[in-house]
Order: C-alpha cells, then sequence, then structure tokens
C-alpha cells in the first residue's frame, strides 16, 4: 500500500465513478482520455485492485471502487477547502466580459447558475491586451479575446481555454450603401476605410486581426479616432466619422446603425477564456464548465467550411481543445 496518492489520481477515479464514462469524465477535467486512462491504471497499480470493470459498452464500480468512493470525496473536499484558504478562492473573482449582450456575458450567466455561492463581479474592459496587464497586475482575474493577438510576454502568464470561432460582420450607418444587404461579401468593402480600434493600445490584438484580414484587398483600416465608452458615445462617434465598424455577429444593436455578417469568405474571430497562470478558484472552475458545455452545445468550436483564420491563431486554438 503506498504511502502517499497524488490527489490528481483520486480526483480522475471520482470523475470516472460519478461519469461511469471516460470521454466524459475526461472532458469534465479538461485532460484528454488518454492522460485520464492512464492516471486511472496508476491508481489501480498503486492500490493493488481493480477499480472498474471496463467492457466496450460500459463502465462499472467494482467492489475496491465502490468502497474507495466516499474516501476519495473526503480527501479531495479537504484538499479544495486547503486550496481554498490558500489561494483567498472566497474572495469575488473578477471577469472582463469586454462588452456587454456578447458570448462572454452568456458564459458568465451560465456560470453563475453553476456556482451560485460564488461571487463573480463583470467588468468591461476595451480589449484582451489591455486586460492581460491588468491581469498580471492583479487587479483581473478573467477575461476574453483573440489570445495569438498577445506578445510572447503576455502570453506567458496566461491559461488559456478555446470557447469560439465567432463570425465576424460589419456595423454600418443605416443609410450606407451596403446597408441595404442581407450579407456583406468581404471584397464589397473594398474601397472603404473600416473602424477596428486603431490607436488603442488596449485593442491591439482586434486591430492586428483587421490588418490581417484586410490585406491585399483594397480595405483600409481606420486611423485612431476618440475612444468611445458606452453605446451613446459609440453611436456618437460613429455617426461623426461615417465609417463602417469592424465587429462580430453577435455585437449589440446600436440606433442609426445596421450589422451585417461578412461572407465570401467568413472572417471568424477565435475567441479564448484566458486567466492568470495557476489562478486556483471555484468560480473560474464554474466558467470553463460552462464555456465548454455551451461550446458544446451551440457548437461554437465548429469552423464553418470557407472561414477565415490566421494560422497563428488556428494553431493557439487547436494547441488547447
Amino acid at each position: 500500500m503506498p504511502r502517499d496518492l497524488e490527489p490528481r489520481l483520486l480526483r480522475a477515479f471520482v470523475a470516472v465513478a460519478d461519469e461511469l464514462h471516460f470521454t466524459r469524465a475526461a472532458a469534465r477535467l479538461y485532460v484528454a482520455q488518454q492522460a485520464l486512462s492512464r492516471d486511472v491504471r496508476r491508481l489501480e497499480r498503486e492500490l493493488g485492485a481493480d477499480l472498474f470493470v471496463r467492457t466496450t459498452r460500459q463502465v462499472t464500480l467494482t467492489a475496491d471502487g465502490e468502497r474507495l468512493l466516499p474516501y476519495a470525496r473526503r480527501v479531495l473536499e479537504t484538499q479544495d477547502e486547503l486550496l481554498a484558504a490558500a489561494s483567498g478562492a472566497a474572495r469575488p473573482l473578477l471577469v472582463d466580459l469586454n462588452s456587454a449582450g456578447m458570448t462572454s456575458g452568456r458564459i458568465l450567466d451560465r456560470a453563475r447558475e453553476l456556482a451560485p455561492d460564488c461571487e463573480l463581479m463583470a467588468r468591461f474592459e476595451s480589449g484582451l491586451t489591455g486586460a492581460a496587464d491588468e491581469i498580471a497586475a492583479g487587479r483581473l482575474d478573467v477575461s476574453f479575446g483573440r489570445i495569438a493577438g498577445l506578445d510572447a510576454g503576455r502570453q506567458a502568464l496566461l491559461a488559456h481555454q478555446p470557447v469560439r470561432y465567432e463570425p465576424m460582420a460589419v456595423l454600418l450607418p443605416d443609410d450606407h450603401p451596403l446597408a441595404g444587404s442581407d450579407r456583406i461579401e468581404l471584397n464589397a468593402l473594398a474601397g472603404e476605410t473600416v473602424y477596428a480600434g486603431a490607436g488603442n493600445p488596449r485593442t491591439l490584438e482586434w486591430t492586428e486581426l483587421a490588418r490581417l484580414l484586410f490585406a491585399g484587398r483594397g480595405i483600409a483600416v481606420a486611423p485612431p479616432a476618440p475612444m468611445a465608452v458606452g453605446v451613446e458615445e459609440f453611436r456618437r462617434v460613429m455617426a461623426k466619422n461615417r465609417n463602417p465598424v469592424l465587429a462580430v455577429v453577435g455585437f449589440p444593436a446600436m440606433p442609426g446603425t445596421v450589422l451585417r455578417p461578412i461572407v465570401d469568405p467568413v472572417p471568424l474571430s477565435p475567441l479564448s477564456m484566458v486567466w492568470r497562470a495557476g489562478l486556483r478558484h471555484p468560480g473560474l472552475d464554474a466558467l470553463r464548465r460552462a464555456a465548454a458545455e455551451l461550446a458544446a452545445r451551440e457548437g461554437w468550436l465548429k469552423r464553418v467550411p470557407d472561414g477565415w483564420l490566421p494560422e497563428r491563431d488556428m494553431s493557439l486554438m487547436c494547441d488547447n481543445r
């Protein structure tokens, strides 16, 4: 009998015991199924007992597994309490939603349902570059955005979970010549000057994505404009400058504008949830579970056949799925 057992092995065992399905248990723990199976086999070797009966059709607990389960739960509950006490997990978790009414808000709403005892406090930053600096400084815990657009130094401070390939769109003044179309072909924007946050140091990752998308297509990135805070100020600045605005299909409606999806190709904005590397908090667990649940249910991580995405973004999104 071993003197010590790694909590990770017990956590793998409990997840499989709860789900009685290795694939679902692996998804619950955000690990590869192969790694989960390896941990369960290691635990069985260390205990000198078979914990599961595995067949091609089902997984069931053995008698030894049934006996171990309540003890394993008790050990993990104690460990979670210890980690919570050490990490300050009882404090509110500060979550940057970037903008109201977006994918990130739906994830937060679901996480609050999953963890009603956690205080998940919403913040509204204006881009992942800025939010990453806030996370590094300890003034923010979680944010959402395009991680491939961050420099290596910022990326090294963060862990991330892919959430969604968001189809991109363009926000137009309602009297713009293209406003009458249901969808806008990307080449139809040739000759246009499109606002994509240029000049805002907090949204560098979004401006870079726009430049990559527009390159060689005759579409210009609008020069810096005053940073508008709030719907009314955004609407006022847009009405003054008259430039289309690069957005995503879920961007909230604005008076005097229309939102139209871009097609041929469909440009995709790769959205990840990011947090400080090493952060432990039950609210983070709820957010990760909520993001995975919504992504699976709504197909957020299925790329459309004619989707456009930079290679660097594709690699980062796929490496962390």
